[in-house]
């Protein structure tokens, strides 16, 4: 008889954080398991290639295997056509297999008939290098897309036609099919029918949830929503909880359907469409998946603790209720877990770079089998004739679109990108593993509130044998701390411990850390009883299997297998046979090595895997510096540094390297198996000129030639409400104080600069703004003490960047 889903809690958790006592957390793996559910959606589809998709209840399926999309946004539109590609490698570096994008109609059809897809417009250009660096693609075709767009992406000229936008209305869809018509004249051939990238569409965007104010407006007028007027009612500005019951919910659904017939009216057919589930929207009801979002830091609510790092059965119970649908009948498919957040007037609410690990941990942990992030890459809003296409009414910069994303607006690849990346890896190795498997919740789950920083968040997702441990211990706007004394164990459906974590003992888990850890996991034979360790990859070597591993922030590096299996353990790391089990541990802090035949095993701390700058079925190359995909390997970018420290597992590989610039020579040390390079390059000193203009302007003259070889990157430090930089006075970049430094790169604007200088405005920081609060502390206590508007401006610094290719092979 199957035993009930139970928690055994002993111990007593101190009062005051965070001295807490020992505390062990038990949970049965023998639940009830829902069954997969096929052939009720009408998704789907068959490739030229042989490939097939197919969706059930609980995940999607790719050529007959489970497959969890990473799904990265990027706006084609946003970004130079010139640096598409570097782009989309950079994506890809981080891990994403999906990248998703706009199609703004007000930028395609500025007049109305006139179509652009021309430049920075030119969408089937975008796809093709989707292609040619083998990612997927899902094309978000509006007609209303919203993403901080001047009326959300519909034409200023719609406002003055007698129609009643986004509905049935006759003359809307007329617009709205020819939208649709020459956006699938660029997707033609391009579709994964084809064998083309485009795997999906989505279609509309937070339907009868969320709209954008229409810039025909006042200033002091009320905000007029671009909505149908018999949606006024349950329309928020931007993504809520709750709401008024949807009285127009069939008019809705309708419209929905209507929008994808169009579509494949015009040759659109895919097998993934896609509609914004969230707060009673309105989807394709079999005919869509409803995807979902996560913001834990958004611009456009009071900042307060998020329910979004509590684990629970995400797909039965999604984020941002209420929704429209029967949740047993699609998989959880996240579309926007807010990667960043834009800044606002108003608001200058600043994303911690530590906070993503733990939210995609609880997001897989709770169930879903998909992650899509908004944004992943940054960019700047285009001016066309002079004419800004950003959301004005709602306080946005007229350029900026940077979002604090993993990449920002002019391509710098940031802290969460490094993170990310490695749940990723681990997601593409063991993904297939995970898709089935059904999330298991602690009894405490219902109990804890986001402001318990006290007890142990975590889950498990299992197929009744094996699975994984997702753990955090992160809450935003709280103050976190060190878990101390903390142990969990798995019961199987007799009671019995199926694994410890630790095997013996208590573990700790750090303030801010995650992790995901396996249990019964079959490594081609070996039976991993469990770990306290992250998986990370597994490569293919001359010599055997090489399986990696990562540590979690505070606990010892432990791996138990199953059978006392003679391993010849090396770099200081213990294998100890003790009851029919094999014990392997090492330090947290060092590199070791363990291997049985040709099977071989490798940990590394956790701040060396996020120095990883390639991952690929052979080897992996660590760098302090940034690494992305190039023709035949990897390029590397380092800032300000002449020279990078390259790290090279299995050491045999590194003999492989070759670089078209700077000098390679080798490093005398190197961890574990490994071998160590450094690449240097001749020192850059940059031709930069900073003249002062009054207390409020800075010129800044470059070197424009030297742009079109290295970036060069300008760190502008202040403390100001906002700053301007223009060129021969035309806006071409603007940036809201928020506490950080400023940081550019200026090659985008090499042509302009062969004649003109770069002028910054800044503007003092008023002791009264609204966004005070979102400001560091110190900035805080400045503005209150002296009383009045502050502005400081630091001389900015110049930095060249330097990049080279490295080939592997001869």
């Amino acid at each position: 008889m199957k035993t009930l889903l139970r928690l055994f809690l002993t111990g007593v958790v101190a009062a005051t954080p965070p001295v807490l006592a020992e505390r062990t957390h038990s949970l049965d793996l023998d639940a009830p398991r829902p069954p997969v559910r096929r052939g009720h959606l009408e998704l789907g589809g068959a490739s030229v290639t042989g490939e097939r998709v197919e969706v059930n209840n609980q995940f999607i399926e790719l050529s007959g295997q489970p497959w969890i999309p990473v799904v990265g946004e990027i706006h084609y539109s946003r970004y130079p056509a010139e640096y598409w590609d570097e782009a989309i490698r950079k994506m890809k570096a981080g891990g994403i297999n999906v990248i998703a994008t706009y199609v703004f109609w007000n930028l395609h059809e500025r007049r109305e008939g006139e179509f652009d897809w021309t430049g920075d417009l030119n969408l089937r250009r975008f796809l093709e290098l989707c292609a040619a660096n083998d990612l997927r693609a899902i094309v978000r075709m509006g007609p209303f897309c919203h993403g901080e767009m001047r009326n959300g992406g519909i034409p200023d000229w719609i406002y003055g036609r007698p129609v009643e936008i986004r509905s049935n209305d006759p003359g809307y869809l007329f617009y709205a099919d020819r939208l649709y018509g020459e956006i699938a004249r660029q997707l033609r051939g391009l579709l994964f029918a084809d064998g083309g990238p485009v795997v999906g569409v989505q279609l509309e965007n937070e339907y009868q949830h969320s709209a954008a104010p229409w810039e025909w407006t006042y200033p002091g007028a009320p905000r007029e929503l671009t909505v149908a007027d018999r949606d006024v009612d349950v329309t928020h500005i931007q993504i809520t909880p709750g709401g008024p019951e949807n009285k127009f919910a069939d008019e809705g659904r309708d419209h929905m359907a209507t929008l994808k017939r169009i579509a494949r009216s015009h040759g659109i057919d895919v097998p993934l469409y896609t509609a914004t589930g969230w707060g009673n929207a309105s989807i394709v009801t079999k005919g869509s998946i409803p995807v979902t979002a996560g913001y834990a830091y958004p611009f456009w609510a009071p900042p307060q603790p998020s329910v979004f790092y509590l684990f629970k059965d995400i797909r039965r119970n999604p984020d941002y209720p209420p929704v429209s649908y029967d949740t047993e009948l699609y998989p959880s498919i996240p579309a926007e877990l807010g990667a960043g957040i834009s800044l606002t007037y108003k608001r200058r609410t600043t994303v911690l770079p530590s906070s993503l690990a733990p939210l995609i941990v609880r997001t897989l942990g709770s169930g879903a089998n998909g992650i899509g992030y908004y944004m992943y890459h940054g960019g700047s809003n285009p001016v066309f004739d002079g004419h800004f296409s950003n959301e004005q009414s709602g306080g946005l910069p007229r350029i900026n679109y940077d979002y604090q994303a993993p990449i920002g607006e002019f391509g710098e690849m940031r802290a969460h990108h490094r993170e990310l990346k490695l749940l990723h890896l681990m997601l593409e190795e063991w993904g297939d593993r995970l898709a089935p498997m059904t999330p298991i919740l602690p009894a405490t789950n219902a109990a804890i509130e986001p402001d318990d920083v006290d007890t142990l968040r975590w889950a498990v997702r299992t197929d009744g044998r094996g699975g994984f441990v997702f753990l955090h211990n992160f809450q935003d706007h709280v103050e976190n701390h060190d878990l101390t004394g903390q142990r969990i164990e798995l019961r199987d459906g007799e009671g019995d411990t199926a694994a410890g974590f630790p095997h013996e003992g208590t573990f700790t888990l750090s303030k801010d850390a995650s992790g995901v850890l396996p249990f019964n996991l079959d490594l081609d034979g070996l039976i991993l009883r469990s770990a306290t360790v992250q998986p990370l990859a597994t490569l293919q070597g001359d010599d055997g299997t090489h399986t990696v591993f990562m540590t979690v922030g505070g606990m010892e590096p432990e791996l138990v297998f199953a059978g006392e299996a003679g391993f010849e353990a090396r770099d200081g790391c213990e294998a100890v046979r003790r009851d029919g089990l094999t014990i392997v541990s090492g330090r947290a802090g060092q590199a070791f090595r363990f291997r049985r035949d040709d099977r071989h095993f490798l940990v590394i701390p956790r701040d060396m895997a996020l120095t990883l700058a390639h991952a690929d079925d052979t080897r992996l190359v660590f760098a302090d510096a940034d690494g992305f995909p190039a023709p035949e390997g990897l390029e590397l970018r380092s800032v300000g540094r002449p020279a990078i420290e390259l790290t090279v597992y299995p050491a045999a590989a590194a003999s492989e390297l070759r670089t078209n610039r700077g000098t390679l020579g080798q490093e005398a040390a190197a961890p574990a198996g490994m071998a160590a390079r450094r690449l240097e390059f001749e020192p850059i000193e940059p031709r930069v000129e900073v003249t002062r203009v009054g207390k409020r302007r800075l010129v800044v003259s470059v070197d424009a030639a030297a742009l079109r070889t290295n970036d060069l990157w300008l760190r502008m430090p202040y403390v100001g409400d906002r700053v301007a930089a223009f060129i021969d006075g035309e806006l071409v970049a603007d940036h809201f104080y928020f506490g950080q430094t400023w940081d550019l790169g200026l090659r985008k604007f090499a042509d302009r600069l062969d004649d003109g200088d770069l002028v910054f405005v800044f503007h003092p920081l008023p002791p009264d703004v609204t966004y005070l609060g979102d400001l560091p502390p110190e900035v805080q206590a400045e503005l209150k003490e002296g009383g009045s508007p502050l502005l400081r401006i630091d001389d900015p610094v110049a930095e060249p960047e330097y990049r080279a290719r490295l080939a592997f092979g001869n």
